[in-house]
């Protein structure tokens, strides 16, 4: 992959998370009964689509915050390189005109989960979006290619830190977007 500016890259992840948070806190003015409309009967509501975020930010969160505390590439490099992994995913979660549906794993299914979403998963995304912008600033300190974190399919599969930060803010903006169709 070619090699593109860190700093340009989270700059542009900043404001697409600050956009995120934004949108969340117009969900948390809504009244209750839009926040359950679904556009489909087999479709997530608003709510749904941010139980199905939290679910990931409660395992990202840590494991990024772990890796650039523990990494030893400490040396805020100019540029990043993207994996054909981690640039392959990144791509599948950035919403678009290409947009292609995933389906998601029972365990992140939020009409699985016990209890029902309510108002408190919008509340408790916009606390994982500012801590996004948290983690957003002390990666600048540190290699975003030779900096890895683990990621939910598999302890296996590791990807640059540049990589997973695109991987989970672009799915936070596919689910933003898809909460906005179910309430329109």
């Amino acid at each position: 992959m070619k090699a593109r500016s860190a700093q340009d890259l989270l700059a542009q992840l900043t404001e697409r998370t600050q956009s995120n948070l934004a949108a969340g806190r117009e969900f948390l003015a809504l009244d209750d009964a839009t926040l359950h409309l679904r556009p489909r009967p087999d479709a997530w509501n608003a709510l749904e689509n941010f139980a199905h975020l939290n679910y990931y930010g409660d395992y990202y969160l840590p494991e990024i915050r772990k890796q650039i505390a523990a990494t030893k590439h400490r040396s805020d490099t100019a540029t990043f390189t993207s994996s054909w992994l981690g640039n392959y995913f990144a791509a599948g979660m950035k919403p678009g005109p290409q947009t292609r549906k995933i389906n998601t794993f029972k365990k992140a299914n939020p009409v699985n989960f016990d209890p029902v979403p309510d108002r408190s998963a919008i509340e408790e995304f916009i606390r994982q979006q500012e801590e996004m912008l948290e983690l957003l600033q002390l990666a600048s300190d540190v290699d975003l290619t030779r900096t890895k974190t683990g990621t939910s399919l598999s302890e296996f599969v590791r990807l640059r830190l540049g990589d997973t930060l695109r991987v989970v803010i672009y799915h936070n903006w596919r689910h933003v977007e898809q909460a906005r169709r179910a309430i329109s």
